[in-house]
């Protein structure tokens, strides 16, 4: 119950869509003061706790490297589950949760929030729809000028990866979904750790080049870092440039919270959305949503373990050796 889970349970709680029944989490502490947000809810100390209650679904916020076996358990006991990214620390745990959703026939989302913010399901339809003519190039960057706060994230056994699993699968999620999950070729990329080749199995980059393709489609150029010195908190970007026109969600002045979406005609743009904009808990309000509508096993999924096959190969190009 970090500040993701405890800010994902405080939106679903708002919302009146469900009712927070209970949270768990191996630290006392954290756990009731979670449960503070919703009159009546109990603090557990473990899953197996929590599984134990007739519950509907389940928000799974931890470290990465217990999504998968987590997720799996939650669905095999019929219970619909959200999940923080990434659902695996590679496509193989990812494909294996996506199989247990579709035999449980139980809803399964990831917390890929920035297909939420304001706009940007403007600027899917864009590019799905025509509007920008053919696609032909699509940059993506997300640099954190800080990088994580937590030990686990920079062990790659728990985290799966570095700067790649934490900030490039928002983007390589972000530009899949907006291009209808086409099949995608790593061209090339490079992963480095405070300027030098990764060490070894242990060690997590904290920077990533890497070149992306879909055949007879787009170029995808992807960057994405931590501590890289950006001059300000964060630089994120979304563009896509077509035949007919551009479109792009991009932060303002270095934030991690306040983003444009724009239009691009030539040298003019148009804005489609911007702050104020309160986007962050938007997935998990979703998913409690499709749940309250009686939502089941949904292939849009799929994706997901798509995005998860992405991030092996870029890792693959640029010869990370990962747990």
């Amino acid at each position: 119950m970090g500040w993701i889970g405890k800010h994902r349970l405080e939106a679903v709680a708002r919302s009146g869509l469900a009712e927070v029944a209970a949270v768990a989490d191996a630290a006392a502490g954290p756990a009731r003061a979670a449960a503070e947000v919703a009159p009546g809810c109990l603090a557990l100390s473990s899953l197996d706790a929590l599984l134990e209650l007739p519950l509907d679904g389940v928000v799974i916020a931890t470290p990465s490297a217990l999504h998968a076996e987590q997720a799996v358990r939650a669905l095999e006991r019929g219970r619909a589950v959200f999940c923080q990214k990434p659902l695996g620390r590679n496509a193989a745990e990812a494909r294996r949760v996506a199989d247990a959703a579709r035999a449980a026939d139980r809803l399964l989302a990831v917390d890929l929030s920035y297909r939420f913010v304001a706009g940007v399901p403007a600027l899917r339809e864009l590019v799905r729809g025509g509007a920008l003519g053919r696609v032909y190039a699509v940059d993506l960057v997300f640099h954190n000028a800080y990088g994580p706060d937590k030990a686990w994230f920079y062990d790659a056994r728990q985290a799966g990866g570095g700067c790649l699993m934490d900030l490039g699968i928002h983007l390589v999620d972000l530009a899949l979904w907006a291009l209808d999950f086409p099949e995608v070729a790593v061209v090339g990329a490079r992963a480095s750790a405070q300027g030098h080749p990764l060490a070894g199995r242990d060690e997590v980059e904290d920077h990533v080049a890497a070149l992306l393709e879909v055949p007879g489609g787009p170029a995808l150029r992807l960057a994405c870092s931590w501590r890289l010195p950006a001059g300000c908190d964060c630089v994120i970007e979304a563009s896509f440039y077509g035949t007919e026109g551009g479109a792009a969600l991009r932060n303002v002045n270095g934030s991690f919270y306040d983003f444009t979406v724009e239009r691009f005609r030539g040298t003019a743009r148009e804005r489609l959305a911007g702050p104020p904009d309160a986007w962050g808990g938007r997935a998990a309000v979703a998913f409690a949503a499709a749940l309250a509508a009686g939502g089941r096993y949904d292939p849009e999924v799929e994706g997901i373990v798509r995005v998860a096959e992405v991030l092996d190969g870029v890792y693959a190009a640029a010869a990370v050796a990962r747990p």
